[in-house]
């Protein structure tokens, strides 16, 4: 396989083969990130893409899913993802599932036609970093699209029949707007209704745009037990009809999984009793990107 440069998954995505169509981000400009810094986007060449097509279909017949990498290899052009897929299909025909990063922009440039032919050539799952629904913070970390947008890109792709994961990072608002972040970003869940969401909490990387405003004194971190009150605000407001909730990623203090709506009173309760004391965090040390 042909990896350049920082190649990412989703930890749900561990067993996967990982085929790296395009290189980086096309949007590139969140503070928190440092992935892609410096990496400049492309889409990889058809002939780089197949013969690695090919070598999974030879070596990699163990694995029953496949996430399409980079940062939103949605934002490809139909006619160049339909071939792709079509390959897949044609040489990996034992996979379940076929799984892709996308953003608003990559969504928004699909059509609902286009979004149902992926979908019906194998593409199932979708993943979404939405950080938060606060306007004010979107607008700050510079993700590129306010909640209006967020709501409605989700919505488009769920009505398309591909499952959303949706991505929330708790402590992205700093101490000032967290309670505002918490409850805003369970009002967009609750809009867009996703079928799994996953809660990671903000580990400052040097580098980026948020650690040098931290540095200079602009951002101001939260701790652990204000991350907690701001997962316990944000399921709160959420209201899923049948999902999951995640925040058991290597960065949280408290690991979460909450059927939802089932499970939503014992999951508060549950971060209560950590944050009265009776459930130990966490160490820092063990905590992880």
């Amino acid at each position: 396989m042909h990896y350049e440069g920082m190649v990412i998954r989703p930890p749900s995505e561990a067993d996967s083969i990982l085929l790296q169509v395009t290189v980086g981000c096309s949007h590139n400009k969140c503070t928190f990130c440092g992935t892609y810094k410096g990496e400049r986007f492309k889409i990889k060449p058809d002939e780089q893409i197949m013969a690695d097509i090919a070598y999974a279909a030879k070596h990699l017949t163990y694995a029953r899913r496949l996430f399409i990498c980079d940062g939103d290899a949605l934002i490809v052009p139909q006619k160049r993802l339909v071939k792709i897929l079509t390959e897949i299909n044609r040489q990996l025909p034992w996979l379940d599932r076929i799984s892709v990063y996308a953003n608003t922009k990559g969504i928004k440039m699909k059509s609902m036609a286009e979004l149902e032919q992926l979908r019906d050539m194998g593409l199932k799952l979708a993943y979404l970093g939405l950080e938060t629904g606060d306007d004010a913070t979107l607008k700050n970390i510079k993700k590129g699209a306010p909640s209006e947008t967020m709501v409605e890109m989700g919505k488009k792709i769920r009505a398309a029949g591909i499952k959303l994961s949706i991505t929330v990072l708790l402590g992205i608002a700093g101490r000032d707007r967290s309670a505002v972040h918490a409850a805003e970003t369970g009002r967009v869940l609750s809009a867009i209704d996703p079928e799994f969401v996953g809660a990671l909490s903000l580990m400052l990387i040097p580098g980026t745009a948020l650690h040098d405003e931290y540095e200079a004194g602009t951002f101001e971190m939260v701790g652990s037990s204000e991350m907690l009150r701001e997962l316990r605000i944000m399921i709160e407001h959420t209201h899923m009809t049948n999902g999951l909730f995640h925040a058991n990623h290597a960065s949280n203090y408290l690991p979460i999984r909450a059927k939802m709506p089932e499970d939503k009173e014992k999951t508060l309760q549950r971060i209560d009793q950590a944050l009265s004391g009776n459930i130990k965090l966490k160490p820092e040390f063990m905590r992880a990107l």
